[in-house]
């Protein structure tokens, strides 16, 4: 009786793992969506974080030979202490410097007071769906935005209306009108050796254009060459009496990092006017050190 016992006992052991067995098995053949109601195919994916998770003391990422170049007027300072502390420059205030840091210096010459301005941003997402590169981009093209950029040289010109040839176009006046016939036409014609009409507009690249204002190729434009994209400005203000102030920024983007780099220039002499290339060029050649500096 007793071995009887011990043999039930067993079989019905067995028969509750079987069941345990059948029941897994119907478990794993179940749709596995009602754990996850999203689904598995739309499981989320954090975006990548920036290639920067620091940034550089502003103050010192500007050596004492570009400063020199941006500021000629600091090597007249004649008194040591007075020079070491032009070279140091102005921090920025700010309350987090692994996120936003900047230094600005200001040099008086005999012949104009020059400004520089460095600025670094480390831009982080707290969305996961966007990355920290594509966030900082967004903050860079909203400052590309708000520089309002001419259209570059290569873009297409809107179409203009044909000029009169013939007496079947009116003038507007409504009288028929031809150089051939008018002879006001004809003399204004011959007043100008090139063989232009005396109303005619001035040659591509200087019409409309502002005295002192950059030409064609020193316009402010987008730059290939430099981070992962970039823009240069280049303003002159000529609003005030004083003499004419002109800015130059250039801002880039490396990876989740954007810096701005902003240099003014206000001559002394009333009617002097800033050189637009001297001052690119140096502002220009100041950027790719800050990129080199960034690992950029």
């Amino acid at each position: 009786m007793q071995r009887k016992a011990y043999v039930t006992g067993t079989a019905a052991l067995l028969a509750a793992l079987l069941a345990g067995c059948t029941g897994g098995a119907q478990d794993d053949g179940a749709n596995p969506d009602d754990a996850n109601p999203g689904g598995a195919g739309t499981a989320t994916v954090a975006a990548q974080p920036g290639k920067y998770r620091t940034l550089p003391e502003p103050c010192g990422a500007v050596g004492h030979d570009a400063l020199d170049s941006l500021l000629p007027g600091i090597q007249q300072i004649t008194d040591p202490a007075q020079r070491d502390q032009a070279y140091q420059g102005e921090a920025a205030l700010t309350y987090d410097t692994d996120r936003k840091v900047g230094c600005h210096w200001k040099v008086e010459s005999a012949g104009a007071t020059d400004h520089l301005s460095v600025d670094f941003e480390r831009v982080v997402s707290y969305d996961n769906t966007v990355s920290d590169d594509d966030q900082a981009q967004k903050l860079y093209l909203e400052k590309q935005t708000a520089a309002d950029l001419p259209a570059p040289s290569g873009s297409p010109s809107p179409p203009t209306s044909p000029t009169p040839t013939s007496s079947a176009t009116g003038s507007p006046g409504g009288a028929a009108s031809s150089p051939a016939s008018d002879p006001s036409s004809k003399s204004s014609a011959s007043a100008d050796p090139s063989g232009s009409p005396s109303g005619s507009s001035a040659p591509s690249g200087s019409a409309g254009a502002a005295p002192g204002a950059p030409p064609g190729e020193l316009q402010p434009r987008t730059l290939a060459d430099l981070g992962d994209e970039a823009y240069l400005d280049d303003q002159l203000d000529t609003s005030g009496s004083t003499a004419e102030q002109r800015t130059v920024t250039v801002v880039f983007r490396t990876s989740n990092v954007v810096v701005t780099l902003q240099y003014e220039e206000q001559p002394t002499a009333t009617g002097t006017v800033p050189d637009s290339k001297e001052m690119q060029d140096r502002a220009l050649n100041l950027a790719s050190q800050l990129a080199d500096t960034l690992g950029g």
